[in-house]
């Protein structure tokens, strides 16, 4: 049986080869979410990724991921045109996903390094999920183009933040021993996260009465998690909302960045 990453990679490989088969050169060159790449930039560096893993065995990536590699193909896809370069987003993921199919149930439980500590090939493969999802909104963010909010690809996304809350809660929040955080999700990926904070903090889910609880569309909670967006606007557009405790729920929605 096939690994469950599978089909959210290949959600967010379609959505985004969808989505750059349509771009006109002035939004190739639009500034991404990231400070440093543009629309280009992050296409290519979700290729280098992919490029540095195809062809190579699980086993491979048992002591470390060699990103240091990651400039020498960048560099190369630095001289395509924009249409070579969504061209060669087709090639790289295409090869990946029949790769990714031929593989064994061993091959993704072998143990490697993954981006944030040591897993199996198939949680750096969730991993993956979760990195294609953010960049694409990366991408369809500053551009105006709203897309691929929902479905399993995002769902595993929105998930792989809730996994992160505990830490979030705790060291980026400071919600404090005998406090509880509830994160009510409003669409289009939906539901509840609630975090209490018991001499360390940890992930449950009774419904009792929370200190405070935050509430937002997936989507901006999945920037703010990901340092992409400014908290205050979201704040001011009424994109993230709280109730209970006022301080805590204000100092939540200003400190969910756990990564960028």
């Amino acid at each position: 049986m096939s690994h469950p990453a599978l089909h959210g990679l290949d959600l967010c490989w379609s959505s985004l080869q969808s989505l750059l088969d349509e771009l006109s050169a002035d939004q190739w060159s639009t500034q991404s979410l990231c400070p440093d790449w543009d629309v280009a930039g992050v296409v290519m560096h979700l290729v280098a990724v992919e490029e540095m893993l195809l062809g190579r065995p699980p086993s491979e990536f048992a002591e470390r991921l060699p990103f240091d590699e990651l400039a020498g193909f960048t560099e190369a896809m630095s001289k395509l045109t924009h249409s070579e370069l969504a061209e060669k987003f087709r090639t790289v993921t295409a090869a990946r996903k029949a790769e990714l199919a031929a593989m064994s149930d061993e091959d993704f439980a072998t143990p490697v390094m993954t981006p944030v500590g040591p897993g199996t090939y198939g949680r750096f493969m969730d991993i993956r999920v979760f990195d294609f999802w953010a960049h694409e909104q990366d991408i369809r963010t500053p551009l105006g183009l709203p897309g691929h909010e929902d479905g399993a690809a995002a769902e595993r996304s929105i998930d792989e933040i809730r996994m992160s809350m505990p830490y979030i809660a705790g060291k980026r929040i400071g919600v404090a021993d005998g406090e509880s955080l509830r994160v009510q999700l409003s669409g289009p990926v939906s539901g509840e996260i609630t975090i209490r904070v018991d001499g360390r903090a940890g992930l449950v889910t009774d419904s009792d009465p929370t200190t405070a609880s935050i509430t937002a569309d997936s989507t901006t909670f999945a920037l703010l998690a990901c340092g992409r967006v400014d908290p205050q606007t979201r704040i001011d557009s009424g994109q993230i909302t709280w109730s209970g405790n006022a301080e805590l729920g204000e100092r939540a929605a200003r400190s969910l960045r756990f990564t960028m």
